[in-house]
């Protein structure tokens, strides 16, 4: 979607989605417009409730039935358990998608690991379809009169044709890391390695060159940790072109200092006709 700045000023129900490195302060953004007419859309929030909620659960349930006290109590229907997901808390999800490595460090083996990361980028695929009816249902049945799509850092591993979708019917908003951002993710990312979903390409290509500079024989040996360490500042070199391009295609690339220094939902809007009326002044 192509504005200029005055028409953004003037969309009477806006609508955009946030597209960039997990970490970069999109659900940040997304929690301030909330607070103003804003129906904050998460993509993983939709993945874990509704397209992954059942294998998350399970995952869940494998683990609490090698605990034989706890075994027997689920067994006899004696006990539940529900996925406690929330945006604000993704745990759920990111324990589903797990890390690969040593199965005595809890890394799983690649065959299911794999099949975790496959399921994974079809709930997103399937989450990001979902917007269109998501923004009339935040209108109609709950009188939001904006939306945002607070999209997963993996968006830009999706096909052409979601993306496409997406910029049919909101403004795809590029939230570009500084590097101090970068800086800051990849410290992050040391401290506290998390789940990642990878292309598959990416992945073994990455993987063996982990092992070969770890001089590893069997993934079995990774230490999931130390795995997650080693590539994610590669993943997130990977991804800026795509992002970029995206952005290029269909939307518009804003500093990432300049959208979360915004205090008001006034403050954003006029951030981004700013950023619209400098990419119209560019296109002369």
């Amino acid at each position: 979607m192509r504005l200029t700045g005055d028409e953004f000023r003037r969309w009477g129900h806006k609508s955009v989605t946030l597209l960039g490195m997990s970490g970069v302060g999109k659900t940040t953004l997304a929690r301030k417009l909330r607070r103003h007419n804003w129906f904050h859309y998460s993509g993983d929030y939709r993945i874990g409730t509704r397209y992954l909620d059942e294998p998350i659960l399970d995952n869940i349930k494998q683990h609490v039935m090698q605990i034989p006290f706890t075994r027997e109590l689920l067994r006899s229907d004696s006990i539940y358990i529900t996925n406690n997901l929330d945006i604000d808390n993704l745990k759920p999800l990111s324990s589903f998608l797990g890390k690969l490595g040593n199965p005595e460090l809890g890394g799983l083996d690649l065959k299911e690991f794999k099949r975790r990361q496959k399921l994974h980028r079809v709930a997103e695929i399937n989450s990001m379809n979902d917007v269109p009816e998501f923004m009339h249902r935040a209108r109609e049945v709950y009188g939001y009169a904006h939306f945002v799509n607070d999209a997963g850092g993996s968006l830009c591993e999706l096909d052409d044709d979601v993306i496409g979708m997406l910029a049919q019917h909101t403004l795809v908003l590029y939230m570009k890391a500084s590097a101090a951002d970068e800086k800051e993710l990849i410290a992050r990312a040391e401290q506290d390695p998390k789940p990642l979903y990878y292309q598959d390409a990416f992945l073994d290509e990455q993987l063996a060159g982990y092992m070969q500079e770890r001089g590893l024989d069997y993934i079995a040996l990774v230490e999931p940790d130390d795995f997650v360490r080693w590539v994610f500042p590669r993943l997130f070199r990977a991804r800026i072109p795509r992002y970029e391009q995206i952005a290029a295609r269909y939307g518009y690339t804003v500093a990432s200092d300049e959208v979360l220094g915004v205090a008001s939902e006034q403050d954003f809007i006029e951030v981004i006709a700013g950023v619209l009326d400098r990419h119209e002044k560019g296109s002369d």
